[in-house]
């Protein structure tokens, strides 16, 4: 029995194990089916799931930076530039990786190694920190070159500002992120910035870019701007205000000059001033455009708007007279003062001799919400919105919260607070035919006139205004050949706690060519502590250096001929006076040739140039 066994168990073994093999291929089989059908689902109908998922690991949307719009001048001259630059970043996981390279690093970028060792561990979980922003390309490549790990730039935009200090006020500057901070830069930050861009790109591993795989937003370059300025004006102004600072020994100063037709700033200045190019060196402090955020009493630069409110009236006429013995007047437990006893003034005579009696006198019969509705016409008491960022409105109180002296002390600059933008506003009016005009620092922007006086009292008063800068008025050192300037100065001490320093605010406001004005300039001088504290001698001066060139750049025409005729023909008497004769043995050799040799008429020549140079004013 035990032989028939054998063959049946041999056999049973056999189909076991065919068995077993049949079972491997059939589960091969299955397993390469569903190997195969996986693939096809993924490489077919779930292909966009996958590629996300890798393109998660690899693919990253960068921005595309774009350069801020370029500012000009009314000429076109650029006053404010985007240029590019680099940005060197890095990779805190790929750098702490090598921490070998990182006093090599450190080097480069010209920071501490602990430091920076600090700012990567920090950011350990991420991928991205700046290293050096905003650096020369040639910086940047020497840092790429030293091939540390994780180490990339990127380009970026800095602002440049090719006229320094002279304009920092005015355009303001950029943050580190190219957005405007201060003047007209935050003013037309939106206008200027454009948008950036983005596309999408595949990064190594080592986050290099290795291809550009879509443009998401093609980026849009910032629009540009031209401003009302004029930058040789601004230099002037610049140059001459920091010449009388330096003289006067002063704290700071503004200067103002606005087209009187138009509004438009034509040049705005003030000292102490900072490099925009380098922001960071400044104190905050400086930052301030003094001449739109500062707030100054007037003076007696508000006399001629005292006598325009008079006049305007109808309560006087120009020839009525005033009589300012002795020189001084009780006002309730208060004296007010003239600087000397001026005797009887016409109306022209209060502002020739600047008295403040006599301002005093015109403005005692005017209604106090009158006078203080006409001096608000003249915009002060209310900002002027040229859109300059942080302008002032001034103090101007209404008549309800004045005292007995609030009108009296008005009338001659104090009592009231403005800004010099508001000062040269208000002048240009006068030099407009009555026409106040928002000022504006857009080249051709048109804002409408409003009429704040009668034409005629205007022109009036500006007539008046013109003895000020003649010999007897205050500020003959304001007076400008070939010209008639109408003008005003206006002295004023400075307030402190319970009352007022010896500390003065020297102002000069006047119009040029005064038969038909171009520029309302406002020049102030504060704390002047060396010299005078006079403004006709210290703003004065200013005034007419500034205008002195201002005319001749703009190719303003003299309107006062005769009086430049005469000052020439005395500095040919004096040339000729100058030229020396000539010596005897000359004057034999050239006894038939009365013409002088070469040699002599370029020395007289010379000579006479150099007269005629030291009689220019």
């Amino acid at each position: 029995m035990s032989e028939h066994r054998a063959p049946r168990n041999r056999n049973r073994s056999a189909f076991s194990l065919r068995g077993r093999m049949l079972l491997v291929a059939v589960a091969l089989g299955l397993c390469s089916v569903a190997l195969v059908g996986r693939a096809a689902y993924v490489q077919l109908v779930n292909a966009d799931f996958y590629q996300r998922q890798g393109e998660a690991r690899f693919v990253r949307e960068i921005p595309i930076p774009t350069s801020r719009g370029m500012i000009t001048d009314r000429n076109g001259e650029p006053v404010a530039v985007s240029t590019p630059v680099e940005s060197v970043w890095g990779n805190p996981q790929e750098l702490l990786r090598h921490p070998d390279r990182l006093p090599e690093l450190a080097r480069a970028l010209g920071v501490p190694q602990d430091e920076l060792g600090s700012r990567l561990s920090q950011r350990a979980d991420k991928e991205f920190v700046y290293l050096k922003r905003r650096i020369n390309p040639d910086q940047a490549r020497a840092i790429l070159a030293l091939e540390v790990p994780g180490v990339f730039s990127q380009r970026e935009f800095r602002r440049f500002y090719p006229q320094g200090e002279a304009m920092a006020h005015v355009l303001g500057f950029t943050n580190i992120d190219d957005r405007g901070q201060e003047g007209l830069e935050l003013a037309f930050d939106e206008w200027l910035r454009g948008k950036p861009g983005s596309k999408r790109v595949i990064r190594d591993r080592h986050g290099r870019i290795v291809e550009n795989i879509d443009l998401v937003r093609a980026a849009e370059p910032g629009k540009d701007l031209t401003l009302s300025i004029d930058r040789r004006i601004q230099f002037l102004a610049y140059r001459e205000l920091r010449n009388a600072l330096d003289a006067h020994k002063a704290s700071s100063g503004s200067v103002v000059v606005l087209d009187v037709a138009t509004g438009e700033v034509l040049a705005m200045v003030n000292l102490p001033g900072y490099n925009p190019n380098a922001v960071g060196g400044a104190a905050q402090d400086v930052h301030r455009n003094r001449a739109v955020t500062d707030l100054i009493e007037p003076g007696s630069t508000m006399k001629p708007i005292t006598v325009a409110a008079a006049l305007n009236a109808g309560r006087i006429t120009a020839a009525n007279r005033f009589d300012t013995n002795p020189g001084y007047m009780a006002l309730g437990k208060y004296t007010i003062r003239d600087h000397h006893n001026y005797g009887v003034l016409d109306v022209t005579g209060i502002i020739t001799k600047s008295s403040n009696l006599g301002a005093v006198k015109l403005a005692e019969p005017l209604a106090p919400q009158y006078f203080y509705e006409f001096v608000r016409g003249f915009g002060y008491g209310q900002a002027p919105n040229s859109g300059f960022p942080g302008e002032a409105a001034g103090i101007l109180r209404e008549p309800a919260r004045w005292d007995g002296l609030t009108k009296a002390t008005m009338s001659y600059g104090y009592g009231l607070s403005v800004t010099p933008l508001q000062i040269a506003q208000a002048y240009a009016a006068l030099g407009n035919h009555g026409r106040l005009i928002t000022p504006t620092f857009v080249k051709g922007q048109i804002n409408e006139a409003r009429q704040v006086v009668k034409p005629e009292i205007a022109d009036q008063v500006l007539r008046m205004m013109q003895t000020v800068t003649e010999p007897g008025g205050t500020a003959t050192q304001a007076a400008i050949l070939g010209y008639h300037v109408a003008g005003k100065t206006g002295t004023a001490r400075q307030a402190s706690a319970g009352g007022y320093a010896r500390r003065y605010t020297t102002t000069f406001a006047g119009l040029v060519p005064a038969s038909n004005p171009r520029f309302a300039t406002v020049v102030v001088v504060n704390d002047p502590q060396a010299g005078s504290y006079f403004a006709g001698l210290v703003s004065g001066p200013v005034f007419r250096s500034v205008m002195e060139d201002a005319l001749r750049v703009m190719d303003v025409p003299p309107d006062d001929i005769e009086t430049w005729l005469a000052a020439q023909a005395k500095g040919e008497a004096k040339r000729q006076a100058a030229i020396p004769p000539l010596p005897a043995a000359l004057d034999e050799l050239y006894e038939d040739d009365l013409t002088i040799p070469p040699a002599m008429s370029e020395v007289a020549t010379g000579a006479a140039g150099g007269a005629a140079m030291r009689q220019a004013p």
